[in-house]
């Protein structure tokens, strides 16, 4: 079948009827083209993910507006006594604060590894593993603090039965995302730190010779966990 040639400068003309059909579904092969497996599949595996947050998230709307008991109060649930008062929300307001900390300090390693910056990268990385493990710390505590106070995930002493189970699922789930994200920022970062990346070491997570293209999959990992902390906050705790 003949081509159509086409001079420098000039745009190729759209194919039309069954022919511009077929080029409007094979696009995503022109939009993927240069983009490699790795960054490909995370892309992938985080709109897969995105549904079944969703679910949660909307699963959790669903039995808050049709339960008939009231609602217990996130102000009074999570709040913290510091100094002989009650202070709301005082450690959910931490912990946000520490996650979306850790997003600017792995956007900074994701900078300094298009850099190849071995040292900034590696330290920045290990960095947002610490806030990582610091927010995963502090949520365990939360979770104790709860339990201790009575809260099931078949019932709690403050309201509606749902409260405990929907609590437990979605922040459990969301906590195992970010415990996952922080072991294997300190893989990275250890083979970032080795030189892996520049000597084209063989190995797990190891791209190819002067890449650091694993420390942006890291990235947008840790970014999609911390966007979906702020949807978490906004709709369990400020709701």
């Amino acid at each position: 079948m003949a081509e159509t040639l086409t001079h420098i400068g000039q745009t190729e003309p759209r194919p039309t009827g069954w022919r511009g059909i077929a080029a409007d579904w094979s696009s995503d092969q022109r939009a993927f083209k240069n983009v490699s497996w790795g960054k490909a599949m995370m892309w992938i595996f985080l709109l897969s993910d995105t549904f079944i947050f969703g679910c949660f998230l909307l699963a959790y709307m669903t039995a808050r507006i049709s339960t008939r008991e009231p609602w217990p109060n996130p102000s009074e649930v999570f709040a913290l006594r510091i100094g002989g008062s009650e202070i709301p929300l005082i450690l959910i307001a931490i912990m946000t604060f520490v996650l979306i900390s850790s997003s600017g300090t792995m956007a900074m390693a994701v900078n300094f590894g298009y850099r190849r910056d071995r040292r900034k990268t590696a330290i920045l990385m290990l960095l947002t593993a610490a806030l990582g493990a610091t927010f995963v710390g502090m949520q365990a505590f939360e979770w104790t603090k709860l339990i201790t106070e009575g809260v099931r995930p078949w019932g709690n002493p403050w309201g509606a039965a749902q409260f405990g189970s929907s609590f437990f699922m979605i922040t459990g789930f969301h906590g195992t995302h970010v415990t996952i994200g922080v072991i294997f920022l300190i893989i990275v970062a250890r083979k970032v730190w080795r030189g892996d990346f520049d000597t084209g070491r063989r190995g797990f997570f190891t791209s190819r010779k002067g890449r650091y293209e694993n420390v942006e999959i890291m990235g947008l990992y840790w970014h999609f966990v911390d966007l979906v902390w702020v949807f978490i906050f906004a709709f369990f705790y400020l709701w």
